[in-house]
């Protein structure tokens, strides 16, 4: 865990779990939300056959968010043996410690110092003189005098249609529409910090005077307990940052429905129904940050610098679909339709693509409905994967390859660690990742293409005349997505890197090209240019799975005449049959079934059930509604080398990095209640009570999924992290 500064000792001593920072308690689960929206709309008939039609909206959102204050984040720094909050006996420490680095006033670079030199540096006025030198360190020094940081998004968002659509025929109808929507959004930061300042506040040799004082610099203690940073040394690094945002949208759209002039099959009296269209788009977004949001770790507590980016593009497509109805009213044919369909796109980013369907459904009888399609799809790229500039953001990790006495010993794993830019002399000494966290870098692809897939759904939707009120749908879906546009796993990286199950004799190979440590510590995370692990875009993947949706829907009577009311229940239901994810050639294909890890990211669940029973009479209803998750595991790590014929394997992390309570998340009920009622048809009542019992979220740390969905030590997205909570609404009918 490293050293920490006692500030009752008055020097460095072993860390340990008491000396971290719980910041998950200052951060919000539920942002508070301000909205304001406005919609209308307006038709005129022209005349017969001819209807003009309008519709405008805007909508103005302000998101505020609170997180735990700001700090130094474990960014290296460098700190000079003459700063005036350090004492004597720190200064010893630090001049003794094993794998430092110090840097002299004459620029020579050095891993150790006498007694006499250090004592030298500490009367250093100057850091020009020969005798200043300044040590490389990594501090994790939160900064509770700050208080919190604030950050807020707010969104304004308008889009406008305008069109003329009516019949040609009592058969065809047209539809031509143009629409321009924008939305602009500013992100305000408030008391984050900023990296270079708190370097330059280090830089001192007096408790008044910094040593390069543009700016008013004020001098930082860092050695100090809780309450030594002063409003004025705050005020001196204090940041606050903005980013402005904007995505622009333009369509123009005309298609012609109807039945194709009559033409009918033999066998069925419905004729054959028709859609043909064309549609021009063009998607154009841009980010226009400050100066110090564009530079990497300024921004203290971002780690991800925002660049100034643009990116547009257009896309005309065509389309057309068919229903044909073949036979109608017959012997175990009550009803036998085919469908088709295809659409031709033509990107400016990707060139042309071609998208088509086919598929049926037959009824045999009434009460029976059998479905299937098939379907070849493509996607382009969008915007964000084709121009981002290349950011260096956050991902979860427990455990580095490299990190303290891991590699210490093992000349293989040594010389592994250095072709991947740690320092010869760190090794023994790289630290463990703050917080749970690396460095990850992406970046847009501009020569990604699209990505194709095949799908198909087989189905039946069950309603037997009999039973009022009853049907039960049942669809089997396997989508298959290649040149998929994905990114690698991180594990895939540093496993194929690291593990000598992928990786015997532990060569630099390609996945080890993808690495970028800190230069200063040898870590993977930190201010500057270490890129931590590289994550770019590439149409490498293959996404596979496959699985089945269902829902049941009942209703009836209590009694005959009905005064007993009403009761109903609504099922709705999707087994994961599997879920496999290969993010290029070279990495596994990963079973991510029933699993969540930094790699599978978000829990996949093989269950997912939600069941409402109501109960209605007269003017009351009252509903109670189960969700149901069940139980998913970390996912275990891969037991051998990539197979040749790639069978999907697990490839998580070591069970040994866990706790045993984070290694598994038992299934999870939640139960909801509402009560509605309607006063004299004008005004609609609502209770609502949310987790109803109480359930508290799992706890499974903040490393055991990726950064995106695993925060506040659970997986807010999938579970109920606010515990019971009431909503009371009021609907006017005028």
């Amino acid at each position: 865990m490293g050293a920490v500064y006692d500030t009752t000792l008055g020097r460095f001593r072993t860390a340990s779990d008491p000396d971290t920072y719980n910041f998950n308690p200052d951060n919000l689960y539920q942002t508070p939300l301000e909205r304001y929206s406005v919609f209308a709309k307006a038709s005129y008939e022209i005349s017969t056959g001819i209807e003009a039609y309008a519709s405008a909206m805007y909508n103005r959102n302000i998101v505020a968010n609170s997180a735990a204050a700001s700090g130094t984040f474990t960014n290296p720094y460098f700190l000079p043996l003459s700063n005036p909050f350090l004492n004597a006996a720190t200064r010893m420490q630090l001049c003794g410690a094993s794998g430092a680095s110090f840097r002299s006033g004459t620029g020579i670079a050095s891993s150790t110092l006498s007694a006499a030199q250090c004592s030298a540096a500490a009367a250093a006025t100057s850091t020009t003189a020969p005798e200043y030198q300044e040590v490389a360190v990594t501090l994790a020094r939160r900064f509770v005098e700050y208080g919190p940081r604030f950050q807020s998004f707010e969104s304004n968002q308008f889009q406008a249609v305008i069109g003329l659509r009516g019949d040609i025929t009592p058969s065809l109808k047209y539809d031509i529409s143009a629409q321009y929507g924008e939305t602009l959004q500013n992100q305000t930061r408030l008391n984050w910090g900023s990296y270079s300042r708190v370097q330059q506040a280090m830089r001192a040799f007096s408790t008044t005077s910094c040593s390069v004082t543009t700016n008013g610099c004020v001098p930082i203690n860092l050695f100090g307990p809780a309450g030594s940073i002063t409003p004025a040394m705050i005020a001196f690094f204090d940041l606050d940052a903005f980013i402005k945002r904007k995505v622009k949208q333009s369509v123009v759209t005309a298609s012609v429905s109807g039945d194709l002039f009559g033409l009918a099959s033999p066998a069925a009296a419905n004729p054959v129904a028709f859609s043909i269209g064309a549609e021009y788009r063009k998607l154009t977004a841009m980010s226009e940050p400050d100066a110090a949001s564009q530079i990497q770790s300024e921004v203290l507590g971002t780690g991800a610098r925002v660049p100034t980016d643009f990116g547009q593009y257009s896309v005309k497509e065509v389309f057309g679909e068919l229903i044909v109805p073949v036979v109608e009213d017959v012997a175990f044919i009550r009803n036998l339709t085919l469908e088709a369909g295809i659409r031709y796109s033509d990107y400016t980013t990707t060139g042309g693509s071609t998208t088509w369907k086919v598929g049926g459904a037959w009824e045999p009888f009434e009460g029976l409905r059998l479905r299937s399609m098939y379907q070849r799809a493509v996607r382009s790229p969008n915007i964000l994967e084709l121009f981002r500039s290349p950011v260096t953001g956050l991902n979860n990790l427990t455990t580095d390859p490299c990190q303290a006495a891991l590699p210490v010993g093992n000349a293989a794993l040594t010389a592994l660690c250095v072709a991947t830019g740690a320092p010869a002399g760190s090794i023994g000494f790289i630290p463990q990742p703050s917080a749970g966290q690396i460095n990850a870098t992406t970046a847009g692809n501009r020569l990604l293409n699209v990505e194709r897939s095949k799908s198909i759904t087989i189905g039946a939707v069950i309603a037997p005349p009999q039973i009022q009120n009853l049907s039960l749908t049942v669809d089997y879906f396997d989508i298959r997505i290649t040149d998929a546009i994905t990114q690698p796993a991180q594990g895939d990286i540093l496993n194929g890197c690291f593990s000598t199950a992928l990786n015997p004799s532990l060569a630099y190979n390609s996945f080890c090209q993808l690495i970028g440590r800190n230069p200063i510590n040898g870590g993977l995370n930190g201010a500057g240019e270490t890129l931590g692990v590289i994550l770019g875009y590439s149409n490498l993947g293959i996404i596979d799975t496959s699985g089945i949706d269902a829902t049941l829907r009942y209703k009836t009577a209590l009694s005959s005449d009905g005064d007993a009311g009403e009761v109903g229940i609504m099922v709705t239901g999707t087994y994961l049959n599997h879920y496999h994810f290969q993010a290029n050639p070279l990495a596994i294909t990963r079973n991510c079934t029933g699993y969540y890890s930094t790699n599978c990211t978000n829990p996949r669940a093989k269950w997912k059930v939600n069941t409402r029973l109501t109960y209605e009479k007269g003017p009351f209803d009252l509903s109670f509604y189960w969700r149901h998750i069940s139980g998913v595991d970390v996912e275990p790590i891969a037991p051998s080398p990539r197979p040749a014929n790639n069978v999907p394997q697990t490839g998580g992390p070591s069970l040994a990095n866990f706790f045993d309570a984070y290694e598994k998340i038992p299934s999870y009920n939640y139960f909801d209640l509402t009560v509605s009622a309607d006063i004299m048809k004008k005004l609609i009542l609502t209770l609502t009570i949310n987790n109803l019992f109480d359930k508290k979220p799992p706890i499974v740390g903040s490393g055991a999924g990726g950064t995106t969905f695993n925060n506040g030590n659970t997986f807010p997205t999938t579970y109920d992290t606010l515990g019971r909570s009431f909503t009371i609404g009021a609907r006017v009918k005028f």
